[in-house]
C-alpha cells in the first residue's frame, strides 16, 4: 500500500481539520492509497490470509453457525486484506486482525453512505456553505472522491468497531464514522473517517492533566525534603 497524494483532496481536508460547532468540533480527512504491495505488505498479506484460512478451516470444524460465506471467496478475502492493510497504514501502532475486522466491516450502497453523511454532517454542511460561499459538501466531497476511485465503479464499506477495538475512538468523542471507497479495477481505496469531539470533555482532560502534573510536582518538592 502506497499514500497517493491528490489536490482535489486537499481543500476538503483542510476545511475537515477543524469545524467548530460550539461545544463540539469536529475533525476529519479523506486520505487515498494505492493497493500495490510493498515489501512489508506482501509480508503482511500473507499472514492476513493464512489468519482467515485458519479461521475458515476452525470454523469448519464447529457445530456452530458462522458467517464464514463472504472469506470462502478469494476475492472477498483480498478486498478485505486491502481494507485491514489501508487500516494498518492509516493507524501504524494498531495491530489490526483480518478476522475480527471481518465482523466490523459492511458493504454500504451510495444511498446509505448519503443518509448517514447527511445525519451527522448537518452542521459542518452548513458552515462549509458559509466557508465557500454556496454549495454542498456532499457534492464536493463525492466530486473529490470521484477524481481519485471513480465512485461508479466502487465498492462501499463501513467500518464499525466496538469500543475495546476502535482506534478512532478519542477523548471525549461524541461519535464517529470511517467509510472506504474501493475501486478494484483501479487498486485504489479512498478512506474517509470523521469525529465528533467534545469541547467540554476536551477541557476537562486539560484540567485532570494540570492537576496531575502540579501533584507530581509537590512530589518532587517533597521529596528533596528531610522528615
Amino acid at each position: 500500500m502506497k499514500f497517493l497524494e491528490y489536490t482535489p483532496l486537499d481543500s476538503i481536508n483542510f476545511f475537515l481539520s477543524h469545524v467548530s460547532l460550539g461545544e463540539c468540533t469536529l475533525k476529519g480527512n479523506l486520505e487515498a492509497y494505492s493497493c500495490k504491495h510493498t515489501g512489508l505488505d506482501r509480508k503482511l498479506s500473507l499472514s492476513l490470509e493464512h489468519e482467515i484460512l485458519d479461521y475458515l478451516g476452525r470454523s469448519s470444524d464447529s457445530d456452530s453457525p458462522s458467517p464464514t460465506d463472504y472469506l470462502s471467496s478469494r476475492s472477498s478475502r483480498k478486498t478485505l486484506i486491502y481494507l485491514v492493510l489501508t487500516l494498518g497504514h492509516m493507524y501504524p501502532d494498531y495491530d489490526f486482525s483480518a478476522v475480527q475486522a471481518h465482523h466490523f466491516f459492511r458493504e454500504e450502497g451510495w444511498e446509505s453512505f448519503k443518509q448517514i453523511f447527511d445525519t451527522y454532517m448537518f452542521e459542518a454542511s452548513k458552515e462549509w456553505t458559509v466557508a465557500n460561499g454556496g454549495g454542498s459538501l456532499l457534492e464536493s466531497l463525492s466530486k473529490a472522491v470521484d477524481e481519485v476511485v471513480k465512485l461508479a465503479d466502487c465498492e462501499i464499506y463501513s467500518y464499525n468497531p466496538d469500543s475495546d477495538g476502535d482506534p478512532f475512538l478519542e477523548k471525549g468523542a461524541i461519535w464517529s464514522f470511517n467509510f472506504f471507497f474501493y475501486n478494484r479495477k483501479l487498486k485504489r481505496v479512498v478512506s474517509f473517517r470523521c469525529c465528533c469531539l467534545s469541547n467540554l470533555a476536551a477541557e476537562g482532560f486539560l484540567v485532570d492533566e494540570m492537576l496531575n502534573e502540579d501533584d507530581d510536582a509537590e512530589v518532587d518538592i517533597f521529596d528533596d525534603m528531610d522528615m
